[in-house]
């Protein structure tokens, strides 16, 4: 029999992330909240809960969307156990995805780095 590549986890956390992008979309209209958009899901083997990584578009407001979406997360999984052929859908806990400022960051680093003027190859 031939191995398996995408596990059920992968499925169930694909799907979530879409379903659940187009959800914090709405929250994010709706409610006035900074914002953010998913980037990640991540579910537990058990299936018993989802790790939701979000980023936002201005990291100061990142804990005020997250604390946000953590109270809305009831809401999302009533209506994701709707849309979604599930027996059980996870419980969600959104957390901030800072990897996009981390990569920022080195990135205006190397810039800076790259504009400083630099001796000859051995020379010190």
């Amino acid at each position: 029999m031939p191995s398996r590549d995408f596990k059920r986890t992968d499925r169930v956390g694909a799907e979530l992330r879409r379903e659940l992008g187009l959800l914090v979309h709405a929250a994010v209209r709706d409610h006035g909240l900074p914002s953010v958009s998913v980037s990640d899901v991540e579910v537990t083997r058990d299936l018993d809960f989802a790790t939701v990584w979000v980023t936002a578009l201005l990291s100061e407001q990142s804990k005020e969307a997250v604390k946000a979406l953590n109270e809305l997360a009831g809401e999302f999984r009533r209506t994701l156990s709707r849309s979604m052929r599930l027996r059980r859908v996870p419980e969600l806990r959104f957390k901030y995805d800072d990897s996009v400022d981390k990569g920022e960051r080195i990135d205006s680093l190397l810039r800076q780095e790259g504009a400083r003027p630099t001796g000859k190859a051995g020379e010190d």
